[in-house]
């Protein structure tokens, strides 16, 4: 049963990092396997090649907790490619209950983040602060225009990827930011094998080297890392709001029409302002089932 309820943690990480502004790590902290990830992912070095050596497959495989990260791996993948279709389409067409899901979801996830701080004191605080400054500085900052070459598909895995990890920054904005979300996203829908290759080429650089500076902070500073990790995701509610008004208009690589700068509204002056409903009951009941859906697995990683 364990092994079935990993697999279900990986796709929700799968599903959360394809939404531009939520974080697969976000999922992995609050359903208790984070720092298993991260330790698992750091044994992946240059010293299992000697215990395979000396002691075979089986003990390598074992070593890097291989069985957990197969079954994570496998749930974040197969979420990807059956979720990716219905999440955009749910992007354009049900925009403010999506939003408004993930809104809820990150706020229980802030209040979880914040119940592992061990003592709280004046560095603490303005680690929250720091956190929360940085991650707001990056939603704002305007979307650059890289071309999908094969380099910069590899510079943008190794980039995102380290996103994704990180409770509060979400990959796929990162991508979004680098104009790499749209082939990519295209690329996980038509299964171009030669454009995620080279994404996931990227990934694995930027993971097995990130791994190795995450994992060694958490072990030294914990509750300072999970501080400031907690203001990256409060940071970002900005980017997740789900009233917002489009101000101006870009084209991207499929030369489709996306937002490039968006201001947000209050629910009340949404309507007025755009002139489309609001749906304010029906966002109530989404940011209620984000809530939700992190309580109950809050429960489970407790049990």
């Amino acid at each position: 049963m364990s092994k079935v309820f990993t697999f279900l943690k990986g796709m929700a990480m799968g599903a959360a990092d394809v939404v531009p502004g939520v974080s697969g790590g976000t999922i992995a902290f609050i359903t208790g396997i984070y720092d298993t990830l991260l330790e698992s992912i750091r044994r992946v070095n240059p010293s299992l090649i000697g215990i395979w050596r000396r002691e075979g497959f089986k003990a390598a495989f074992a070593h890097i907790n291989g069985t957990f990260l197969i079954l994570l791996l496998s749930g974040i993948l197969t979420s990807i490619f059956t979720l990716a279709r219905v999440i955009t389409w749910m992007l354009h067409t049900h925009p403010i209950p999506l939003w408004s899901f993930f809104f809820g979801l990150i706020i229980i996830s802030v209040i979880h983040m914040f119940k592992q701080v061990e003592q709280w004191n004046v560095g603490r605080v303005i680690a929250v602060i720091a956190g929360t400054a940085f991650a707001y500085g990056i939603t704002v900052l305007h979307p650059l225009t890289m071309e999908p070459t094969y380099l910069n598909i590899v510079i943008a895995g190794s980039i995102a990827i380290c996103a994704m990890i990180l409770p509060g920054i979400s990959g796929s904005f990162i991508l979004l930011l680098m104009g790499m979300y749209g082939p990519i996203l295209a690329a996980a829908k038509t299964v171009d094998v030669v454009t995620l290759g080279l994404f996931a080429t990227g990934c694995v650089i930027g993971l097995l080297s990130f791994s190795h500076v995450l994992s060694w902070v958490l072990r030294h500073y914990r509750d300072i890392a999970l501080t400031f990790l907690t203001g990256l995701m409060i940071g970002t509610l900005s980017k997740i709001w789900p009233w917002k008004e489009t101000l101006t208009w870009r084209t991207n690589s499929s030369g489709e029409q996306v937002p490039l700068l968006e201001q947000n509204l209050s629910p009340f002056n949404f309507e007025h302002v755009t002139g489309q409903p609001a749906l304010l009951a029906y966002a109530i009941i989404a940011m209620i089932l984000g809530v939700g859906l992190v309580w109950g697995l809050e429960k489970m990683a407790e049990k």
